[in-house]
């Protein structure tokens, strides 16, 4: 792989934020409203209760991991979709860059992405609520990477998607960290689940994390060989999401879709 390709791609990205402010607005405007909403909600419980719960870690803490896990996938998959929309992803594979070098430059788009938006969270979750992410100590690293792993591998599902089926597939995306979230536990353990979405809950990376943090807050020890589960599972999913892509790449270019890939609908 070039690096100088990759950093290009990271550069491309850099212009366009810069170009029009909208696209650096919107990686903020969503997580601000979340944060602000949870914060509030936390609050009112809070007081309710009479303080003997802990409802601003619990709500405001899944908000801030499960937002930086979408804002990972959105950054892969809109770079992708900015190619789609200026009708250069064509381009793109008509020069020298190879498909690995494509996607190492949309997981570092996703890097810079995620990094920002996080920063915006702790400091909004911290001026307004007094909320640190202090209370989950030093394993606070280990949630964030293994949720990092989850959000590129569903960015790369993403835009495989949107590849095999054109852009008119593209509304299949948005949804997805919206549906995955009641499998996770993102607001509840998931032992209030009915089993078959146990079941599923516990093939999904993020409830390891989601598990981890509950029973941080509650005061009990946090089980290492757990969280280590999770995080195969996170690699497991990224080495599958990018040979997913890779296949429907592939299959793209031997059946000529790739060529055909301005059209609305594509068969």
């Amino acid at each position: 792989m070039d690096i100088k390709r990759i950093y290009a791609i990271f550069l491309r990205q850099i212009y366009l934020i810069r170009g029009t402010g909208t696209r650096f607005v919107q990686i903020f405007i969503w997580i601000v409203v979340d944060i602000t909403l949870w914060g509030f909600i936390s609050k009112y419980l809070t007081a309710v209760t009479g303080g003997g719960f802990s409802f601003m870690a619990i709500f405001i803490g899944a908000v801030l991991l499960w937002d930086f896990s979408t804002q990972v996938m959105q950054g892969v998959t809109m770079l992708f979709f900015e190619d789609v929309w200026s009708r250069n992803f064509l381009n793109i594979f008509a020069s020298p860059l190879k498909v690995s070098e494509y996607v190492s430059g949309l997981v570092f788009v996703s890097v810079g992405r995620s990094i920002l938006a996080l920063i915006v969270m702790l400091l909004l979750a911290s001026l307004a609520f007094g909320f640190s992410m202090i209370v989950y100590g030093a394993f606070l690293a280990l949630f964030v990477f293994i949720l990092f792993l989850f959000g590129i591998a569903l960015g790369l599902i993403g835009i495989s998607i949107v590849l095999r089926w054109g852009p008119s597939a593209e509304w299949f995306i948005w949804p997805i960290p919206a549906l995955l979230s009641p499998f996770v536990g993102v607001f509840y353990p998931l032992t209030v689940l009915p089993p078959w979405m146990q079941t599923v809950g516990w093939l999904l990376p993020p409830s390891y994390v989601f598990t981890g943090v509950r029973t941080l807050i509650e005061g009990g020890a946090l089980s290492m060989p757990t969280l280590l589960g999770g995080f195969i599972l996170a690699v497991v999913y990224i080495i599958a999401a990018y040979a997913l892509f890779l296949m429907v790449y592939r299959k793209a270019i031997k059946t000529g879709l790739i060529a055909r890939y301005s059209a609305e609908t594509v068969v």
